[in-house]
């Protein structure tokens, strides 16, 4: 079981299930802050949001409301919200950077922005935490053109980051970038104080010979954008956010740029056997945050127990939630994340 110590290491697996509630959910309108925070070159607007929730922990149930007081009238955190770029021996990784606390960095999972974490990180600024979402190579305002676009390159990049920016940090990954943030904490977890995995890809995953093949063919074509475009749709089986389309239409206006699906393509068809040989060696805290209806997995709940005990974490799953739980159940994916962010920082 997982104890509460902000430096311990969490023993077996501790299942947290937040089924969503039956019926229609009742709209959470974005805030002033939320659109405030994502005002730089890819940003966009949005309006609503979906999610409520019942939590279970143990044998006590919490229920969540997917509004959670966010009014019209919420402050807009008051920091730089510049783009930043860390310089790398082979390009310049993208980041922003806003409020002031203990360090969290957020990473994306490939095909996609920084910008994924529009919801949940206003959350964690507003929790008294600093809050950082870079960009990984070859995506969003990252330099192209990389020698390398594997896990352990992006892990590098992430281990630099935290050095650069005073970490150690809790780092939250999602699909491909749990995969960097699982290297950086077993090669420096003098840097990696806790880990959030999103929906991660951190093992090696058995593909046909025939379905490879397709894949490719799927991303080689001059439909390749469009492709992505379609196939991003089908992550969020329950509900959409109210901005999907127009932040959908930012995505692949990014990915048709020069140099960025060729950066998809390579760490579509990466191996993570580096990084799976790595999951025994985590030793800092660990939650693992899966949608029960993740797409990308066969068996959701089955993965996220797998790699949980790899690295004696915890399972938090999302019902009803896709690929992107923090973006589909906002509401409910914040709660998990920001309290477990205050365990293992302790509350700013």
């Amino acid at each position: 079981m997982a104890t509460d110590g902000a430096g311990s290491r969490a023993m077996g697996v501790m299942r947290d299930t937040i089924p969503a509630a039956a019926g229609a959910a009742p709209a959470v309108t974005l805030t002033l802050r939320h659109l405030a925070y994502n005002l730089m070159p890819l940003a966009y607007e949005g309006a609503t949001m979906q999610g409520t929730a019942t939590s279970t922990r143990g044998s006590s149930a919490t229920h969540l409301a997917g509004d959670r007081g966010h009014g019209a009238t919420a402050r807009a955190p008051a920091a730089d919200r510049s783009t930043r770029h860390l310089t790398r021996p082979d390009g310049t990784i993208a980041y922003d950077d806003l409020g002031a606390g203990p360090l969290v960095v957020m990473l994306p999972g490939l095909g996609d922005l920084r910008q994924q974490y529009r919801f949940l990180a206003p959350e964690l600024v507003d929790a008294g935490y600093r809050t950082v979402r870079a960009d990984l190579r070859g995506h969003g305002e990252s330099s192209t053109h990389w020698p390398d676009y594997g896990s352990e390159a992006a892990g590098r990049d992430l281990v630099a980051l935290i050095a650069s920016l005073g970490g150690p940090a809790v780092v939250i990954g999602n699909s491909f970038g749990a995969a960097p943030a699982v290297w950086a904490a077993a090669e420096r977890p003098d840097l990696v104080a806790g880990l959030v995995l999103i929906g991660p890809f951190v093992r090696d995953h058995d593909m046909s010979p025939v379905m490879r093949l397709a894949l490719r063919a799927m991303t080689a074509g001059p439909w390749k954008v469009r492709a992505w475009g379609w196939f991003y749709g089908t992550l969020y089986p329950s509900a959409k956010p109210a901005d999907f389309e127009a932040y959908r239409a930012a995505l692949l206006a990014n990915l048709a740029q020069p140099g960025r699906y060729e950066a998809v393509r390579a760490m579509m068809f990466r191996s993570d056997a580096a990084v799976e040989a790595r999951l025994a060696s985590v030793r800092a805290p660990s939650l693992v945050l899966m949608g029960s209806k993740d797409p990308d997995f066969p068996d959701p709940a089955a993965e996220a127990r797998a790699v949980a005990e790899a690295i004696s974490g915890e399972v938090a799953m999302v019902e009803g939630a896709g690929h992107y739980p923090h973006v589909e159940m906002p509401d409910v994916a914040a709660d998990a994340v920001v309290r477990f962010v205050q365990r293992v920082h302790g509350r700013a």
